[in-house]
């Protein structure tokens, strides 16, 4: 088998290379962000800071859609379970009990962030509050 690669194939494959790298590229600074200009005037450790601070609120929206996201599949998996536990041909024991027990994890995933809250100012002594906005974590 002989491979033939034409002067069009060659330059469409460069042409495809040149994209990658710059779309690499600009994904690069995309993620550097605003902090590009004022990151070369900061010090490494108020990089880092920033740093931590990003990825702290991302954690926390991350935090707060998965429970939301948890509090929507036990509501559908409680209420499919109270739901058959009515029909005839499923009178087990256990779906009732399911079925509860989904709905009382709903409860609980949706109030998440009031807990955390809770729990920080029973930590930190001080008036921590945790919201479902994503904003900017100091350390101090």
């Amino acid at each position: 088998m002989k491979l033939v690669l034409t002067e069009k194939k060659l330059r469409r494959r460069s042409v495809a290379k040149i994209k990658s790298v710059a779309a690499l590229c600009l994904g690069v600074v995309a993620l550097a962000g605003a902090g590009v200009t004022t990151a070369l005037a900061q010090t490494i450790g108020a990089q880092l800071g920033t740093t931590a601070q990003e990825f702290s609120t991302a954690g926390g929206t991350l935090a707060s859609t998965s429970m939301y996201v948890a509090a929507l599949i036990c509501f559908i998996a409680g209420a499919w379970y109270l739901w058959q536990s009515r029909q005839p041909e499923n009178r087990e024991s256990g779906k009732v009990a399911a079925g509860i027990a989904g709905l009382v994890l709903t409860g609980l995933f949706v109030t998440g962030g009031a807990w955390i809250n809770k729990a920080a100012n029973t930590t930190t002594g001080g008036n921590a509050t945790i919201t479902n906005q994503a904003g900017v974590v100091t350390f101090q």
